[in-house]
């Protein structure tokens, strides 16, 4: 009877120590800051994860992403990716707050869909600003996470597809280029991040 009784005990207080956790807030990036290394067409990217796993298998993001482009959105990656006479006259700078949800099937692979919203200031070639522009992106992705050092940090390449079903007041010399490409993109993901708990307060 008293082995029973401190067996309780012990489980009980292992429960109210798993309770005074908040599990699996995380904190990341993306290797596309290594873009930024480049010296002629530096896209100046930044990019910051937190999200939160609400169950082993289901997870919420929440992203800012800001950037510059000139080319056009749906070019592929290959020779045409940023070739001569193909960018815009001119670039966009973007603010793109962004949430998503990720769900984890088999060990480390996953689905992930987001919704992006990029708040876009076009410049022309002499970088005058030319006008303000919004953008929705749906991106989906396919990926695995692979973990490291005990589980805090993980890195998870994907494939993914960007689509834009909104984009609105674009200058005109910018829909010239671009519309001969189509409106999606399809891209690798790079993200990388690291596991945390937070202790809540009593």
């Amino acid at each position: 009877m008293a082995l029973a009784f401190v067996l309780a005990g012990s489980l009980q207080v292992n429960a109210q120590d798993q309770d005074s956790l908040y599990r699996n807030w995380f904190v990341g990036s993306s290797l596309y800051l290594l873009g930024n290394f480049d010296n002629v067409n530096n896209p100046e990217y930044i990019q910051v994860n937190a999200g939160y796993r609400i169950t082993p298998k289901d997870v919420v993001h929440f992203r800012f992403k800001r950037s510059v482009y000139a080319w056009p959105l749906g070019i592929p990656f290959g020779p045409s990716f940023d070739a001569p006479g193909l960018n815009y006259p001119g670039h966009a700078r973007i603010l793109a707050p962004t949430a998503g949800y990720q769900r984890f099937w088999w060990k480390g692979a996953y689905t992930a869909v987001y919704a992006l919203n990029a708040f876009e200031k076009y410049m022309d070639a002499d970088k005058k600003k030319i006008g303000n522009g919004y953008t929705l992106y749906l991106d989906f992705y396919l990926g695995y996470q692979f973990k490291f050092f005990k589980n805090r940090f993980f890195f998870e390449p994907a494939i993914g597809c960007s689509y834009w079903p909104v984009r609105t007041n674009v200058p005109q010399s910018f829909t010239a280029t671009e519309k001969k490409w189509p409106n999606y993109f399809i891209q690798p993901g790079l993200d990388f991040g690291y596991n945390f708990n937070v202790k809540r307060k009593k």
